[in-house]
């Protein structure tokens, strides 16, 4: 089996977060910001961009998902919400937000108006190819990762908390940190069904 194989097995939804990690935060910041650099993007367009959160950093930005979470879930089901984001989430050591700078989208948009209603899409693209390196990336440190999405709930907020460039729109949030617990079994859709192969 290939090393790369061998690497995609490993990532996995990790929740059992915790914060027994051996790298430096700046040496996380880096791993990050240098797998994000050499994911491709269509036209070389960049439009993603990344906030590392540690520390009291992190701590903060699952604080804020709490209050704009209590703002619209029943009371009764609060405190399981509430459980599964100190525990999943803030537990970690952690976490990278993924945004999209919407003006290099509006920008490519202009320029190319052919392919104008592409871009979003491809935009989309980017993030999840980031996101997808990034936790392999950690993966291959020994670190675990989840992948959230509490935008557009916390956009504002967060945008607020950091001092964001308003044309950068949030698409996600992964919390990382030590494996504590390993990941669920992980079921597969029949080949038939997923998979097509062609031969001339």
């Amino acid at each position: 089996m290939s090393e790369f194989l061998d690497l995609q097995k490993k990532r996995r939804s990790i929740y059992g977060l915790g914060k027994n990690v051996k790298q430096t935060p700046a040496e996380l910041n880096t791993i990050i910001k240098e797998t994000i650099e050499n994911t491709p993007s269509a036209f070389n367009s960049q439009t993603v961009q990344a906030v590392v959160l540690t520390g009291a950093a992190h701590q903060r930005l699952w604080d804020i998902t709490l209050a704009e979470l209590e703002k619209v879930t029943p009371a009764e089901a609060f405190e399981g919400t509430k459980a599964k984001v100190n525990g999943a989430f803030k537990a970690g050591f952690g976490t990278v937000l993924y945004y999209t700078d919407t003006n290099i989208v509006k920008g490519l948009q202009e320029g190319f108006p052919l392919y104008a209603d592409n871009f979003l899409d491809w935009a989309e693209e980017a993030i999840g190819i980031s996101a997808y390196a990034v936790w392999m990336r950690l993966a291959e440190e020994g670190l675990g990762a989840t992948l959230q999405h509490y935008n557009p709930l916390i956009d504002a907020a967060v945008a607020k908390e950091l001092n964001l460039p308003e044309n950068w729109v949030l698409r996600g949030q992964m919390p990382f940190g030590s494996s504590e617990a390993p990941a669920g079994e992980k079921d597969y859709l029949p080949e038939d069904v997923r998979f097509r192969f062609f031969q001339d």
